[in-house]
């Protein structure tokens, strides 16, 4: 299917959530955004909000209860998983498999839906996975054992081996959890670097980094999901309507977060 405006990643009133027998449970309902190459896009919220949820749909890890999700104008139902892995890569939080495994070994894995059955690396892949860590600054990390990393360097191994991948679309959750201010910025600068030529799509609770560094947000708040560039959503007063007024406050001048006295 062809797609006229170019974007990459569509939801059209899209309900997330969880089936039961006795009724489904509506996480989120509404759900409407459009996302085009060359954009980093921050989803925030508080927590139990749905973030999470959103993502594991998005990435056909949930089914959808309602509505529609596009990928390059075609239907996320359409993709196989093996044209989906090609289309899409994933880094989520939780730590490798195998932490034994060397980093080059790692942002390997990445090559997997090009390789043989026997998982051969051609001169090809092996050039994306080359390519993959001198972009995240892991070249000198090849041979180092991921256990042997600190938070900040697992975390850009993980996404080499989500660039190794080559997909046009990258989804992250939460890729700054447990890393210092310091870490946490060097991450997102990371990204909005690597989204020159890709769409990356992250959650986080950063959410004033993510307002000074995203070309557009996901902001997911109890009564509805909106979605636009940094300053538009906060002239429209969307991040006051995160957390309770009476405990946090949002300075829309600053765009950053306070406790209330």
């Amino acid at each position: 299917m062809s797609n006229p405006e170019n974007y990459t990643l569509q939801t059209n009133n899209l309900s997330i959530g969880y089936f039961h027998k006795s009724g489904n449970h509506v996480v989120a309902k509404d759900l409407n955004f459009s996302l085009k190459s060359g954009e980093l896009v921050a989803l925030v919220g508080s927590n139990g909000i749905g973030k999470s949820t959103l993502l594991r749909t998005l990435c056909k890890v949930q089914k959808s209860i309602a509505g529609d999700i596009l990928l390059n104008g075609e239907s996320l139902q359409n993709y196989s998983f093996e044209s989906l892995a090609e289309t899409l890569s994933v880094v989520l939080t939780e730590v490798p498999a195998s932490k034994n495994m060397t980093v080059g070994e790692l942002v390997a894995l990445g090559r997997q839906p090009y390789t043989n059955w026997l998982g051969t690396l051609t001169q090809n892949d092996i050039t994306h996975i080359m390519e993959a860590l001198r972009a995240t600054e892991m070249t000198s990390f090849k041979d180092r054992k991921c256990y042997e990393l600190s938070d900040g360097q697992l975390q850009r191994a993980l996404i080499a081996r989500a660039l190794a991948q080559d997909t046009p679309i990258i989804i992250l959750d939460e890729p700054t959890t447990h890393l210092d201010i310091y870490h946490r910025a060097s991450i997102l600068k990371l990204l909005k670097t690597l989204s020159k030529n890709k769409t990356i799509l992250f959650s986080t609770h950063e959410i004033d980094l993510a307002i000074q560094l995203s070309d557009k947000m996901v902001v997911m708040t109890p009564e509805k999901t909106f979605f636009g560039d940094p300053c538009e959503l906060i002239e429209e007063g969307c991040f006051s309507a995160l957390f309770p007024k009476n405990l946090i406050d949002f300075d829309g001048e600053t765009g950053s977060f306070r406790i209330v006295k």
